[in-house]
């Protein structure tokens, strides 16, 4: 999602800065070029040798280096960049930037650039809680600039609280989130994934072979298009997609209450593979093996998570979309399920072992709708995922 992005990296001088290193890596292995800033307190926690061996560029540090000048101009840099993200944040820098004050490299970029900014605070919790904090974030925000974090915590100087730089992967989910582009930016759609677990006693479930591969690249391909994602996923395999918002769940029913609390969306694709039934009264104990006894297991069905939101009155999503795992009768089996459940589309796959599809890296489906059913060549997951992603964002925008 980064690749070929180029972000301006401040790094302001706070105990956090140790944090940009790590920074740097995450967003070099997301395909992004990183330039990095340091201020001159900065270099008291990182050295600009270790931030440009990290980042492969050149680390800027003196707003009168004429050979910078010469080569970059301050105002060049500023606004060659994609994003600016500052990292740490300290209570200073962010002071500058509310009064547009520019006496060295970093505050004269912030005050330069037409570029969006991204900050990530650091500071003692005293800092952050004084009035003059929380005014200059509230000027701040009303300029346009973006903030993650800053979180709870441990401080280096002994006290707890807001104030503690949010973690690196964190600020990249926030670097993707502003960056994001396409067509279904300002989108917001819910994801379902994966298998559920249905217990039978503290050691034992029932589940299904779903690795959760085709959910999460279909969450990851509709962020690609810059939709927000609220992805719940039972317990898979599979990576979960970055910048997604991310609830996990084990049972039916689980997933069916966070899919109702999160049901605020443009669109919903219900992608798990959801256990039909349950045991009835799931024992808190183990089952104890005894010589020539069986247990007897009581089922009862699990809820309808698809036919549910697909039979809402109000607060509906405007295109829900299932899936039907068949081995039989594909199509027909299929389409009934689409009118059955009152569903907008269904991509329908066959899933019989010869297939190798569950489990397995690729797909071959049928998308059925209103219009009829239109078969996929088998493919790759990704490349099916981001097919439907693009005829998604297709119905949604037009």
């Amino acid at each position: 999602m980064l690749t070929d992005k180029r972000i301006l990296l401040i790094i302001a001088g706070g105990i956090a800065a140790y944090k940009s290193l790590e920074l740097i890596r995450r967003l070099r292995e997301r395909g992004a070029w990183v330039t990095p800033v340091l201020t001159r307190a900065a270099e008291e926690f990182v050295t600009p040798l270790s931030v440009s061996s990290l980042s492969g560029e050149k680390a800027y540090r003196d707003l009168f280096d004429l050979t910078d000048e010469a080569d970059m101009g301050h105002i060049q840099l500023s606004r060659s960049a994609d994003l600016i993200v500052v990292a740490p944040g300290t209570a200073d820098l962010m002071a500058k930037m509310a009064l547009g004050m520019a006496n060295d490299l970093a505050s004269t970029l912030l005050l330069a650039t037409d570029t969006p900014v991204l900050v990530a605070p650091a500071m003692n919790v005293r800092m952050w809680d004084h009035p003059a904090t929380q005014r200059n974030l509230r000027q701040l925000t009303a300029d346009g600039i973006a903030f993650v974090g800053p979180n709870d915590g441990d401080m280096a100087c002994g006290e707890f609280g807001p104030g503690r730089m949010v973690e690196p992967m964190e600020i990249v989910q926030a670097v993707q989130e502003v960056m994001a582009e396409g067509p279904l930016q300002g989108r917001r759609i819910l994801v379902t994934s994966g298998p559920t677990h249905e217990p039978i006693d503290p050691v034992r479930y029932i589940a299904n072979r779903s690795s959760g591969a085709q959910g999460s690249a279909i969450a990851q391909a509709l962020i690609k298009l810059g939709a927000e994602v609220i992805f719940v996923t039972g317990p898979a395999d599979a990576a979960r997609p970055e910048g997604a918002t991310l609830i996990e769940v084990e049972t039916a029913q689980e997933m069916l209450s966070a899919v109702q609390q999160n049901l605020s969306v443009d669109a919903a694709v219900f992608c798990a593979a959801v256990a039909d039934w349950r045991v009835a009264s799931a024992s808190d104990s183990k089952i104890k093996k005894t010589k020539g006894g069986l247990p007897v297991l009581a089922f009862a069905e699990n809820p309808d998570i698809l036919a549910t939101v697909s039979q809402m009155g109000d607060g509906r999503p405007p295109l829900v979309v299932g899936f039907a795992a068949e081995t039989d009768d594909v199509i027909e089996n299929a389409t009934a399920k689409r009118i059955r459940k009152g569903c907008d589309w269904i991509v329908a796959n066959d899933v019989s072992p010869a297939t190798g599809i569950m489990g397995g890296s690729e797909n071959a489906v049928t998308l059925i709708s209103d219009a009829g059913s239109e078969a996929w060549p088998r493919m790759g997951k990704v490349e099916v995922a981001e097919k439907l992603a693009a005829r998604i964002a297709e119905t949604l925008v037009g």
